[in-house]
């Protein structure tokens, strides 16, 4: 019996002590005043997604459904957009590695932008939203001043603007005249500056061998079907040929090239200035079509 007391007696101090710590106010609840609960910060399943707009067909967003943009301006795969352009267009990040349906995780990157921030990339253009998409899913920020366009999985080609600079390290404006000046022209997907070459008819190249021994240095672009291009050009301009079995791009009836010391290089407009300036200008949407 001696011991059943000692038992009640311990029960009833653990009892007591337990009702008198959950109503304390610094660490329990009365049972009238419910618990109070911070709901479970969510991220996103995705980090990266594609959904379709009636318009512009596959857009890339982010995992929340903010449409992502690219910016003409980095040509060399750097961001241009700083200081007060931030407001307006925020950077893009996510260290998710989880993508939606119909993305590569090889076209997916990021930087480290020079106040030491991360960026994310896409076929090497940092991406970015939009403060005047006031909701997910919004598209407002297409074509804004000629050089910021919706990001897409399926460009054939993009705009990039920059300052152009030559193989003999010089610099050249839009008239291929020495002089400083950025100048807009066309790139693949990935930002690799697109030329034409001067002797070229429309539909009519005059400058690849039957047997591509001089394709190394400036190969065709081999494209044949035309996806999708930026807002500010005309889709219909774009077109392809033949050449010995390949095809060929052709953008107002010029044949497309790469230039082979560009090295694949994004922002790199060596070509320019090769042999002469003007004989393998830039792609330029203000181009003349090519002559019969």
């Amino acid at each position: 019996m001696r011991f059943k007391y000692i038992y009640i007696i311990i029960l009833s101090i653990i009892t007591l002590g337990t009702l008198n710590s959950c109503s304390k106010s610094s660490g329990g609840y009365s049972s009238s005043t419910p618990p109070v609960t911070t709901p479970p910060v969510t991220t996103p399943a995705v980090a990266f997604q594609l959904k379709t707009d009636s318009h512009f067909g596959s857009v890339i967003t982010d995992g929340n459904g903010n449409t992502l943009y690219f910016f003409s301006l980095d040509a060399d795969g750097k961001s241009a957009c700083t200081a007060g352009c931030l407001a307006v267009w925020p950077v893009s990040y996510s260290a998710n590695t989880t993508l939606g349906a119909g993305l590569t995780a090889s076209d997916f990157s990021s930087l480290t932008r020079t106040d030491g921030t991360k960026q994310s990339t896409y076929k090497g253009w940092p991406l970015y939203t939009y403060a005047g998409d006031a909701a997910a899913g919004a598209l407002n920020g297409d074509g804004i001043q000629g050089v910021w366009f919706v990001a897409k999985p399926d460009y054939t080609v993009m705009c990039a603007v920059t300052q152009l600079v030559g193989n003999d390290g010089v610099s050249y404006n839009s008239t291929f005249k020495a002089g400083a000046g950025a100048t807009l022209y066309m790139t693949d997907d990935h930002g690799v500056t697109l030329y034409s070459f001067s002797f070229d008819k429309s539909g009519k190249n005059n400058y690849t061998l039957s047997d591509f021994s001089n394709d190394a240095v400036w190969p065709i672009v081999q494209i044949s079907a035309i996806q999708n291009v930026p807002s500010i050009l005309d889709k219909s301009a774009f077109s392809s040929i033949t050449v010995f079995a390949k095809p060929q791009l052709t953008y107002k009836g010029w044949p497309v090239y790469r230039f082979g010391p560009d090295a694949g290089t994004r922002g790199s407009t060596k070509g320019v200035s090769v042999p002469t300036p003007g004989v393998w200008p830039v792609m330029d949407q203000a181009s003349a079509a090519a002559p019969l």
